[in-house]
């Protein structure tokens, strides 16, 4: 397994000095924002490929800084309502799909977006409940426009040998394993997961678990966010775990994401860890700082010691006692 980081955290600073920085790190790989939510800083998908020199300069600062793509990423919504927010994201996503084709990268990262819970909605609407009826009404047309949206887009990833990565995040429509499995069987198979036990930890799930479930369905895994989360249970006994408080209100949420360590301890990393090498894994673990209560740096720094220490980096042996 090789460690590496998401470069969004650090998009004011130029790409080779954050190449830099997570080189004398340690790390081994590095993952690259290339629209929606993470930005574009550092890789700006629609110049990249369509300008051979751009790309091999690109390509020149991460190797250079002896450093690998692990994945692309372009986390947005190209099922909104809203026809330009949903277009600027697919466009992202197209743009992603056609950049990783050029330069060999198979793995891009993202949401599977969530609709308005009708064809007249302005918002998203996210249903977690099947009661009143019209709340299954409005899931089912979610559904209806998923499937038809990520058939054809598995098809032009296809082509491109490229795997787009769920990431399984609440808020949209795929959130845990479930629905993960309901949208990749229905649309095809370089529908895959871009696992980050954060949003599965929150929600109540055993993340070495879901891990176990979703091999099971085949080689569903591609790529791995290291991420903590610290569930307050003096809040959660009163609120339970559903939590609209901004994320610096930190006292008072239900939750918050925390640097590796700080939410969940070596014995659940380490069990997390080979059962993701049990299951077939043994790819890049990429750190991404979302801790309000550090510095992306410091946060960052103490990621990677952690990481270091409980990923598994060498092939097993063998069994001399069997």
């Amino acid at each position: 397994m090789k460690v590496g980081a998401l470069s969004a955290a650090w998009s004011m600073q130029p790409l080779a000095e954050v190449c830099a920085f997570f080189a004398e790190a340690g790390c081994d790989t590095i993952e690259i924002g290339t629209g929606g939510y993470p930005g574009n800083a550092h890789a700006n998908p629609a110049e990249l490929k369509s300008s051979k020199k751009k790309r091999d300069e690109f390509l020149a600062c991460i190797a250079d800084h002896g450093l690998e793509i692990s994945a692309l990423s372009c986390h947005g919504n190209p099922l909104h309502p809203n026809k330009e927010a949903a277009q600027a994201d697919h466009d992202a996503w197209r743009a992603t799909c056609d950049l990783a084709a050029q330069i060999g990268v198979t793995c891009v990262n993202g949401f599977s977006g969530l609709p308005g819970g009708g064809p007249d909605d302005r918002v998203p609407n996210w249903v977690v409940a099947p009661w009143p009826p019209d709340h299954l009404d409005a899931l089912n047309y979610q559904w209806e426009v998923a499937i038809n949206y990520w058939k054809a887009e598995n098809k032009y990833a296809d082509k491109r040998g490229v795997d787009f990565c769920f990431e399984m995040h609440p808020n949209f429509l795929v959130y845990n394993p479930e629905t993960l499995i309901k949208l990749r069987e229905a649309c095809g198979e370089r529908i895959c997961a871009n696992f980050d036990p954060s949003h599965l930890w929150w929600q109540g799930m055993d993340p070495a678990s879901a891990v176990r479930w979703l091999q099971s369905k085949g080689d569903v895994i591609k790529h791995v966010h290291a991420k903590d989360v610290a569930i307050y249970q003096w809040n959660t006994r009163v609120n339970g775990v559903l939590d609209t408080k901004h994320y610096g209100d930190e006292a008072n949420r239900s939750w918050i994401f925390r640097a590796l360590g700080y939410g969940h301890g070596p014995l659940e990393w380490n069990d997390l860890i080979s059962t993701l090498r049990m299951c077939g894994y043994d790819g890049p673990l990429s750190i991404e700082h979302e801790d309000s209560l550090m510095t992306a740096n410091e946060g960052f720094l103490k990621a990677v010691a952690f990481l270091k220490d409980v990923a598994i980096h060498e092939a097993p042996g063998e069994m001399t006692w069997a």
